[in-house]
């Protein structure tokens, strides 16, 4: 088609250009065969190319090495003591040195991250399935339903965690990895919650959640295949975060000797007994909180550049 001369209105007209004028460059040629990168697989795109993630990423294969194979690690037994051994400097054969008890240091920073990190790891994915799953049917159905778990997440909201979780710790009287889960993960699901409410209430809206009713889907139907899915986004974020708070009240509630019983191994326990030693000008505390901060850190890390990659609100700023 050569070039020609429209009029658009009476008195107005425009050019247009043939093909032949006007060449098509390289950049707005469209390749039909290419699949369209989807949310996750655009998120992945974009974190894998971040220093902050891929040193997180790093750092957490070393923990989770740590947590599944620690007698790779550690050749002492954490729960070996030897009093003639009470208190020793760093050494060949103990690389921290020993406590009070005789234990070696370097073997009970080792093991005791199972313990911090499975309390961690169980909780977050106990407040997942119930937060996520209540936040996201009060958010999708709305109405009562809505109003009820609202008002019940509200309760729970306003309790503070570590309060809540000393008070009842102090009302057992059997505790473990399983109880610790358990009071952590009631007290701290409505973070979850309100994070995944507030995303179905964002998503129910869409023209595809409208497409799908349409095409005699039932609610139950859309819910799991459509606004779940749609809504991990932000509740994989929070819950990443939410992880390193979960192994610090673990610490704590250890620490203050209501959390683990004292047989086992735990960062909190070490710390608490170190204390002991550090007016003495002994450094023991500083290894286990050491180890505590670097794991928090760790999820914290992943948890901010999670939140700029799968956040939608974040990846529109």
């Amino acid at each position: 088609m050569p070039d020609r001369i429209e009029t658009v209105y009476p008195g107005q007209e425009r050019f247009v250009a043939g093909p032949d004028t006007v060449e098509v460059l390289a950049v707005d040629a469209v390749d039909a065969d290419v699949q369209p990168a989807g949310f996750f697989k655009s998120a992945w795109l974009e974190l894998r190319t971040k220093p902050v993630f891929i040193a997180s990423m790093v750092l957490l294969a070393i923990i989770l090495l740590v947590v599944l194979f620690p007698g790779m690690l550690a050749h002492q037994n954490p729960h070996h003591a030897a009093l003639e051994d009470s208190l020793l400097p760093p050494s060949g054969k103990h690389w921290f040195g020993t406590d009070l008890q005789g234990h070696d240091i370097y073997a009970r920073v080792i093991y005791g991250a199972r313990a911090s990190v499975e309390v961690g790891v169980l909780t977050t994915i106990a407040v997942v399935i119930i937060g996520g799953l209540l936040g996201v049917v009060a958010g999708f159905f709305g109405g009562w339903i809505d109003s009820v778990i609202a008002r019940l997440s509200d309760i729970f909201f306003g309790i503070p965690l570590i309060l809540a979780a000393v008070v009842t710790m102090q009302m057992l009287s059997s505790r473990n990895v399983l109880t610790v889960v358990v009071v952590l993960a009631i007290f701290s699901w409505p973070q979850i919650a309100r994070i995944a409410r507030a995303s179905a209430i964002a998503i129910r809206n869409e023209e595809f959640i409208t497409a799908s009713k349409s095409l005699g889907a039932s609610r139950f139907r859309t819910l799991f295949t459509h606004v779940i899915p749609n809504s991990l986004g932000p509740v994989i974020v929070i819950a990443t975060i939410s992880l390193g708070v979960f192994i610090v009240t673990e610490a704590t509630l250890s620490y203050l000797g209501i959390g683990l019983p004292p047989t086992s191994v735990s960062w909190g326990i070490d710390i608490a007994a170190g204390q002991q030693q550090l007016r003495e000008g002994s450094p023991i505390l500083f290894y286990p909180a050491a180890a505590l901060a670097l794991t928090v850190l760790t999820f914290m890390m992943l948890g901010d550049v999670l939140r700029d990659a799968l956040d939608p609100k974040a990846r529109t700023r």
